[in-house]
């Protein structure tokens, strides 16, 4: 016979000197507020441990002792006072002064649409760095008190939870989610009832509850399918994050993106300024151009309304990043939204339309042409994107079409280890909070005594070390390893030993090459086989459940990690999560990163490392491309594409040993004497203090309002003044140009002699026949310029033509007077191309014509 057993929770009552812990732990501030966190701990640390640092968990499971204990602790109540103090303080502060000075915080708003968000360890709604991204926007956006508003789904199964076994399989462990136990409440209607939003999906009604969380004074909304008026189908929509076949996917990004719209309209919040972050939102594009279509507005004056007030930012120049559904999918899911947008399924088919899919809808093609302000996320991949999506501007140079890049930062709050900021605090002031992005103000790193910042990077690494041995220790336990085998593992992470300690940990798909060291195992072996000056390899990260590759990587560190040669020196750590990345980042020497260049994007994790004074090591691609200064770290040359991968592979593999072992290990190991390595501080300093003010989420967040968020809330007011007319004129002007702009020819009439003495002048005259198009909507302009060795065209000097008047053979004549500036061999070059003052980037419309 079985026993039955009834689970309940048996909870304390506050008493009334600490009530305000209720509140503390309904603000998602405490996930980065360390004295709101510490006052959990401090009651009772097992526990909070144990609730995965969740304060609402903790309040209802911590015993009335604990609590009583805290209540009558004079020490606990100084230190509750202290944190009521700096939250009260943190809800009250003024909005920045560049925020106030971009927008106008009575009317504008950014409404932010992401399909994750990691923000913290107890809310697990993140798969990887998009989500961890997003959450240190939106504390950024907090910080800096943005009108803001972010929308996103509360998938009830969280994300993953990795388990590694014995053979290194990766097994995916799912918690389920409840809306009690975390810091969000249901959302209500006016009538004080529950909110319910309602999408068709298939002629079935789909009932979306609205989650509400409060960050700062910032609200999250996050969206939820699993009701009891929904079929179980239904139920699941929200159920795990990217999981499911394309079916659940496209019924996902029909609830975020036409959803969030409905769940930000009934909750009577008129964003000015909508950023879709990655192209799973992009449905939203048509349910604004939907709305705007029932005020009378036709199609593609609809496309200009609602695209003027759009940023985009793409992520990723990987393919399976970008979502794309077939048109037979799209038919079934969207008759109704095809009927009332007109023109038929062409019409919404065109907006999703890519070279590389032409059967299907592009949901990255969609979030571009429904935008007007596009961006990536570091330099190099701007150029990247550029080039990708230059379909969209099929005859502008990719380096010239609209897309521009905020290179990505994180939140120094969040990441950066208290025992910092307290130094900080000390040698710095605690001014230093005010000051992110001020370089000069960061010089005073360098003047932080040398014994000081040594001790702090080695109590953090000891720190990390006892972490994870305990962790490990763990793990292989449950894999069935014997005590013997496990002290012998876990030997190479006793404290008492001096290592150099190398972190690698991020998302395992294939192009991050995890293993890229692993290209030469016996070299590798015989670099790690040194007792007196040891390093140590530390390795996390998840896959995909449906990335193969990304899981063979895994297996194949699990099969290194228990080899004779690597056992104790090379370690694989399971479940990376944000709560392992704080201590990772703080605690190594080197951090290092591998990428396939140029396909890392962006990458923050080695931000993180930087800022707690680690090196990074690391092929400069993505942000270590605009980071690396030469002294602040070690940068990889990447090999281009004149060789094959696997010999790009193997010479990049030994690239990176021979800057690990040839000159990161010496210099770490070079004491002098002292107890510890003037060159490497040196090197540890300059990391620390070139990264954090360059790469922080303030610095991110300001960019965007300042360069996108402000032009696009100006330019969308402009478009929809006195009934919409401004964005009727450009729709309408757009149009006839497509129509004529294939007849557009240009030649020259008067140009540059042979030879040239310097400050002379010419005359420069082209004829363009234009067909129906006004010479008024023509912009024509003159590059002079040189060629490079590699044959590319450098621009020196450019020079606007105008025009003069219309020949009789139906030619207009455009001309300028040029005195060129630049010496020896030059050339030039002529180009015309649509122009209209209502354009948001000149080269918008995608059409060029060249001499």
């Amino acid at each position: 016979m079985t026993e039955t057993r009834i689970e309940f929770e048996i909870s304390p009552r506050l008493p009334a000197t600490l009530t305000r812990l209720q509140e503390l732990s309904n603000n998602l501030s405490y996930t980065w507020d360390r004295r709101i966190q510490d006052l959990f701990a401090h009651i009772d640390g097992e526990l909070w441990t144990a609730c995965g640092h969740n304060p609402k968990m903790f309040l209802r499971r911590v015993s009335q002792a604990r609590i009583d204990a805290a209540a009558s602790s004079p020490t606990f109540l100084q230190d509750y006072e202290a944190a009521l103090s700096s939250y009260n303080s943190y809800l009250q502060q003024p909005r920045a002064a560049r925020v106030r000075a971009a927008l106008d915080g009575e009317r504008d708003l950014v409404a932010y649409f992401c399909a994750e968000y990691g923000l913290h360890e107890s809310l697990p709604f993140y798969a990887g760095g998009l989500g961890v991204l997003a959450g240190d926007h939106c504390k950024a956006a907090s910080d800096l008190r943005l009108p803001f508003v972010a929308m996103g789904l509360f998938y009830r199964a969280g994300y993953l939870r990795q388990e590694i076994d014995g053979d290194g399989r990766q097994h995916l462990r799912y918690t389920p989610i409840k809306g009690a136990d975390l810091a969000f409440v249901e959302a209500l209607d006016r009538n004080g009832q529950s909110l319910r939003l309602h999408v068709d999906l298939l002629g079935r009604d789909v009932a979306i509850r609205a989650w509400l969380g409060r960050l700062g004074e910032l609200q999250i909304i996050l969206l939820d399918t699993d009701l009891d008026s929904n079929t179980a189908e239904d139920r699941r929509i929200t159920h795990e994050l990217y999981g499911g076949d394309l079916e659940t996917r496209i019924a996902q990004e029909i609830v975020l993106g036409i959803g969030g719209v409905r769940a930000l309209r009934a909750l009577e919040l008129a964003p000015t300024v909508w950023h879709i972050n990655e192209g799973h939102a992009a449905f939203m594009v048509l349910e604004r151009m939907r709305e705007t279509m029932r005020d009378g507005v036709d199609f593609h004056s609809a496309l200009e309304v609602v695209a003027a007030a759009t940023v985009f930012t793409t992520h990723t120049p990987v393919a399976a990043g970008h979502d794309v559904f077939p048109h037979d999918l799209m038919r079934r899911y969207f008759p109704k939204l095809i009927h009332d947008l007109g023109g038929g399924d062409h019409g919404l088919f065109a907006l999703g339309e890519s070279p590389l899919n032409a059967l299907g809808f592009n949901q990255t093609a969609l979030a571009i042409r429904g935008s007007r302000f596009q961006n990536g996320v570091s330099a190099v991949h701007e150029t990247v994107a550029a080039s990708n999506e230059r379909f969209v501007w099929p005859e502008i140079a990719p380096h010239e079409n609209p897309i521009d890049h905020v290179t990505n930062g994180v939140h120094i709050p969040t990441y950066l280890a208290p025992s910092w900021a307290n130094l900080f605090d000390l040698r710095l002031g605690r001014q230093w909070r005010n000051q992110l992005c001020n370089a000069e103000f960061w010089r005073q790193i360098d003047e932080l005594p040398d014994h000081t910042f040594w001790s702090i990077r080695q109590l953090l690494k000891l720190d990390l070390l006892s972490y994870l041995r305990e962790r490990l220790t763990r793990q292989y336990r449950r894999n069935g390893l014997s005590e013997a085998q496990i002290q012998i593992l876990v030997r190479g992470l006793a404290p008492e030993h001096d290592v150099l300690l190398v972190g690698f940990a991020r998302r395992f798909a294939t192009y991050k090459r995890a293993t890229l060291l692993l290209s030469d195992p016996a070299r590798l072996a015989r670099l790690l086989a040194d007792d007196v000056h040891p390093v140590v390899l530390l390795y996390a990260g998840k896959a995909h459940a449906r990335d193969g590759g990304g899981q063979d990587l895994i297996r194949t560190l699990h099969e290194y990690s228990l080899r004779p040669e690597f056992q104790g020196r090379l370690f694989l750590i399971e479940n990376y999560d944000i709560s392992l990345a704080r201590k990772l980042v703080t605690g190594v020497d080197i951090w290092l990163n591998t990428p396939e260049y140029p396909l890392e994007a962006s990458g923050t994790s080695g931000m993180k490392a930087a800022i707690n004074g680690a090196v990074h090591l690391s092929i400069l691609d993505g942000w270590w491309a605009e980071g690396f200064t030469g002294d602040n770290g070690f940068g990889i040359v990447p090999h281009g594409k004149n060789v094959s991968a696997a010999e790009r592979d193997r010479l990049e593999s030994a690239e990176v040993l021979r800057v690990l072992f040839e000159e990161a290990k010496p210099l770490y190991f070079a004491r002098n004497g002292r107890g510890y390595s003037e060159g490497w501080l040196q090197l540890a300093k300059a990391s620390q203090r070139t990264v954090l003010p360059r790469f922080n989420a303030e610095r991110q967040v300001i960019e965007y309002t300042e360069r996108f968020y402000a032009p696009a809330a100006r330019h969308a007011r402009r478009l929809a003044a006195d009934s919409f007319q401004a964005a009727r004129t450009l729709a309408a002007w757009k149009q006839r140009l497509r129509a004529h702009w294939s007849r557009v020819s240009i030649r020259l009439c008067d140009g540059p002699p042979p030879n040239l003495i310097a400050g002379t002048q010419i005359r420069l005259a082209v004829a363009l026949r234009l067909d129906e198009i006004s010479d008024a909507d023509v912009g024509v302009e003159a590059e002079l310029g040189r060629l490079t060795d590699a044959g590319e065209f450098e621009v020196l000097e450019t020079h606007f033509l105008h025009a003069e008047r219309e020949r009789q053979d139906g030619e207009t004549l455009f001309s300028a007077q040029l005195a060129p500036g630049a010496a020896g061999l030059v050339a030039l070059r002529v180009r015309a191309y649509p122009r209209h003052e209502l354009l948001a980037h000149r080269f918008e419309m995608g059409q060029m014509v060249w001499l």
